[in-house]
């Protein structure tokens, strides 16, 4: 088995976090302390870096991708993806957005396209698409087949509890990546 920065010589695993083997990741990519990827997630860092903040879950062939699109030419600087705390990327979704904030959910299907701000605490329903240029206000979401919108009355919860059972149980079934990086003092606090 080769070592982790032989496969992936720009992948940062911060400790605590739970990266499964048999996942796609290509890039400049850092995962934060506690962020869980399962097996069969994609990770594409071809246009710039994704920085992957903590706690987040990214499910079995969810996509996280920082590309160009087809044909666009090469920016002046290099776009650098963030994914903020606590966020929920489920089965079969699409992100593309360079800021995704905390606490959001994409359901599964869902995609977001590159010019979209995720805010926090946003849910994006199940097989919604979003491609226009926008920003997403906080505790919004977006359901239905025509895109509708509402407020949240309250914020949704970090996925706290779901986060702990998937840090005990998945290594009992997948090989996982071992850590190459010591999460610094101000990192993983919780």
């Amino acid at each position: 088995m080769s070592s982790l920065t032989n496969r992936h010589p720009n992948l940062k695993v911060v400790a605590g976090a739970l990266v499964c083997q048999d996942t796609i990741l290509k890039g400049d990519i850092t995962i934060g302390p506690k962020t869980v990827v399962h097996p069969r997630a994609t990770i594409i860092a071809e246009a710039g870096p994704i920085i992957i903040g903590e706690g987040n879950i990214i499910e079995e062939m969810a996509v996280i991708t920082n590309r160009l699109p087809p044909g666009a030419p090469e920016p002046t600087t290099v776009p650098v993806q963030i994914i903020g705390n606590y966020n929920v990327f489920e089965t079969d979704c699409t992100c593309e957005a360079f800021k995704v904030g905390d606490n959001n959910i994409l359901e599964s299907k869902a995609f977001v396209g590159r010019e979209i701000e995720l805010t926090n605490g946003c849910i994006i329903g199940a097989s919604c698409s979003l491609t226009q240029p926008d920003t997403i206000p906080e505790n919004t979401i977006v359901y239905g087949s025509q895109y509708q919108r509402r407020e949240m009355y309250d914020k949704p919860y970090a996925p706290i509890s779901q986060l702990e059972f998937l840090l005990k149980v998945l290594p009992n079934y997948h090989f996982i990546l071992k850590p190459n990086v010591k999460p610094s003092i101000n990192e993983g606090g919780t």
